[in-house]
């Protein structure tokens, strides 16, 4: 009866939440959260891992996931606060597209659309934490920067009762930007449960997902030499080459949802596992009248199901008809004045798998084996079309009991369907020695893929490129190192049939082999009692006619006064330097959503310096950041007006504070 509940339970909501979407328009991490690079991988394995010095205590693990993980409430590194970490780079404000400086291919074979352009802003099924507590945990943040930037964060989690686990998190980002046809405005939303039965025979897990991205895009500002202008410091007013038609009486207005140029992006996922265990049942009596069950699953029967759909849509409501002309080979009719042009996806997979676990008491080890069977349905204003794939898939884990070594052996092969001929095979072996010397992960991935649907002509986006592209064979290796001491990694890609944009619509294939070899270390210097030095550092380097374009080295220095003062009052404040080596980033094309390489223009920044004070007295933290100080510029006035830029003719904000306040609850 209550597994009937739980079912009914978790169906209403999903109704709801379906209900609901329907009226909303147009570093080396553990091996337990993040055993392939590429892939559903939980965190970015080339990221830098974070110390957790002062956590509490709250676990989590991601969904499908062994690894618990300790909550993280460290104040010292601005990454656990912000939704772009300090490796990415984004085009001007909070929101807008984004891409890492720290390259890192997207490796994962079957069905994709394409656009992953705002990837580092979605929530997805992949990244949902189910967390442990005692007691009903809720956690929320508020940020305010210049521009009238905002962003607000919610989470909660409890457990109703002691087999029942559910939660929810909630984010908006609303930022207008200081440039015309800039303003972003996102909504994520998650609803997570998890149910095991009395006799834990039976687990459920549901997860609701949904996000809604609107970004304004510009193009660019049409003259870099507009910066210098002294008649300009209102960047409001500088030129730029998509939305100025629109933006003649332009203004920051946060409340302003609305996107005359630009994309409107939604998806919204469903996921729903069930399992049934076959094993060995045992009880401990607690008292007269309570027993404690306990079961040691040997065969495990399960069951998931994924619902997804995505919406795909850039529209200019007045465009600029040279320019469409120029950028897109687009001819745009007389009278006309808007231009549009959306995909829709809708994808439902059933997967069935068994898992048998060799260790009675040991569930962190087993085989499993399954099947999957995916449908695919692709919508546009000019073909409507259905595909289908089936993908075989295994894998063996096993995280022993003490704790010592850690080992994944996963792969899937698509057998049948869009993607016939795909498959993802990933190794990753990691080995804890002592505290003193900390972690050891040793990795390899090779997956063949099928390139992006953006690149098939069916493609609406695809805008009129003839092709019949190779799989795309993208091989990783490599190691990291993990101790108290020092972090360091390295990472080896090897990736042939690199499939990328020439321009803001052509596309093509690179048929040589690309190498591009990457070292990471960070490291935390003690200089005195109270000061601290934090260094995270990375080399990238590729072959020099590689459409893969990477700073050479990529550098975040803090220096920071950092102690616990009146028992309570835990302080860190101080500057952080961020720097890296010029070299030619990606252009954007607005309308395709690609990050595209160009030979042209290089890149030369300054570096990006920010003073910081970060406190937490409790459960209660507060920050105060003044970012970007080196855009001060003495030769006309005392004014912030010496943007960097994060890509060609895209310049970043100039000097601006930003305050936000995070604060946690267990009752």
């Amino acid at each position: 009866m209550k597994k009937l509940f739980f079912l009914l339970a978790v169906s209403f909501i999903g109704l709801n939440a379906l209900a609901q979407h329907t009226l909303i328009p147009g570093s080396i991490r553990s091996i337990g959260n993040s055993m392939q690079q590429g892939g559903s991988s939980r965190k970015d394995t080339i990221g830098f891992e974070h110390r957790h010095d002062d956590s509490i205590t709250i676990t989590y693990r991601y969904f499908d996931s062994t690894r618990r993980i300790n909550y993280d409430s460290s104040i010292n590194d601005f990454d656990n606060y912000y939704t772009v970490p300090s490796t990415w780079q984004y085009l001007g404000n909070n929101g807008a597209a984004a891409t890492s400086l720290i390259f890192k291919p997207f490796a994962k074979p079957g069905w994709d659309a394409g656009f992953h352009a705002f990837d580092i802003y979605r929530f997805t099924i992949e990244n949902t934490k189910f967390y442990k507590t005692g007691k009903p945990f809720s956690m929320l943040g508020y940020q305010l920067a210049g521009g009238r930037e905002q962003m607000i964060q919610a989470t909660h989690t409890q457990n109703p009762r002691p087999n029942i686990n559910i939660g929810f998190n909630y984010r908006l980002i609303t930022a207008p930007g200081f440039f015309a046809s800039q303003n972003n405005s996102h909504n994520s939303y998650r609803i997570f449960s998890n149910y095991q039965g009395q006799r834990k025979r039976y687990n459920g897990y549901f997860i609701l997902v949904g996000n809604t991205i609107r970004a304004s895009q510009n193009g660019g500002i049409k003259f870099d030499s507009a910066l210098a202008d002294p008649n300009q410091k209102d960047r409001g007013a500088v030129n730029v080459n998509l939305g100025n038609s629109l933006n003649g009486g332009y203004f920051q207005n946060p409340f302003s949802i609305k996107v005359n140029t630009g994309n409107v992006n939604t998806d919204f996922n469903i996921l729903l596992r069930q399992s049934y265990d076959i094993g060995k049942q045992d009880s401990i009596a607690i008292n007269d009248s309570t027993t404690e069950y306990l079961f040691y699953p040997k065969l495990r029967l399960q069951h998931t199901f994924t619902f997804s759909n995505y919406h795909y849509n850039f529209h200019d409501y007045l465009p600029d008809s040279a320019l469409y002309k120029n950028w897109y080979n687009i001819n745009l009719a007389n009278g006309n004045d808007t231009f549009s042009i959306k995909e829709k996806w809708t994808v439902i997979s059933n997967d069935f798998s068994l898992l048998q676990f060799p260790d009675t008491k040991n569930t962190n080890q087993f085989f499993l084996a399954g099947a999957t069977l995916q449908n695919i349905k692709y919508e546009s204003d000019s073909s409507r079309n259905t595909f289908y794939n089936i993908l075989l898939h295994g894998e063996y884990r096993n995280r022993t009991r003490n704790k010592l070594w850690d080992v994944l052996l996963k792969g899937e092969f698509y057998l049948n369907g869009l993607n016939s001929g795909d498959y993802g095979a990933y190794a990753t072996l990691g080995r804890h020695f002592n505290k003193k010397l900390g972690d050891v992960v040793l990795f390899f991935n090779n997956v063949n893929r099928t390139p992006s649907f953006l690149f098939d002509n069916r493609s609406i986006f695809n805008l009129g490129n003839i092709n019949n592209y190779k799989k795309i064979n993208i091989t990783s290796f490599g190691a990291s190192a993990i101790n108290p001491l020092l972090q360091l990694g390295f990472t080896n890609y090897l990736i042939t049939n690199y499939t990328y944009f020439t321009d803001y619509y052509h596309t093509s294939q690179y048929a040589k082999v690309i190498n591009l070899i990457q070292v990471t270390a960070s490291k935390k210097i003690k200089l005195s009692k109270r000061f601290n030095y934090y260094i995270d550092a990375a080399a990238q380097q590729t072959g020099p006619n590689a459409p893969i374009k990477v700073p050479l080295l990529f550098t975040r220095s803090r220096f920071a006064f950092e102690g616990v003062f009146y028992k309570n009052l835990n302080l860190s404040t101080g500057l952080e330097v961020r720097y890296y080596t010029p070299y030619k980033a990606d252009n954007y094309s607005p309308v395709v959503g690609q990050f595209v390489p160009q030979d042209t223009v290089t890149i030369a920044n300054r570096p990006d310096v920010a003073a910081y004070l970060n406190f937490r007295i409790k459960g209660f933290s507060a920050y105060i950041r003044v970012e970007n100080l080196n855009t001060l510029d003495l030769s006309n006035g005392f004014s912030f007006t010496h943007n960097n830029f994060a890509a060609p003719h895209y310049p970043t904000q100039g000097e601006m504070i930003r305050f936000g306040i995070r604060w946690w609850f267990i009752n």
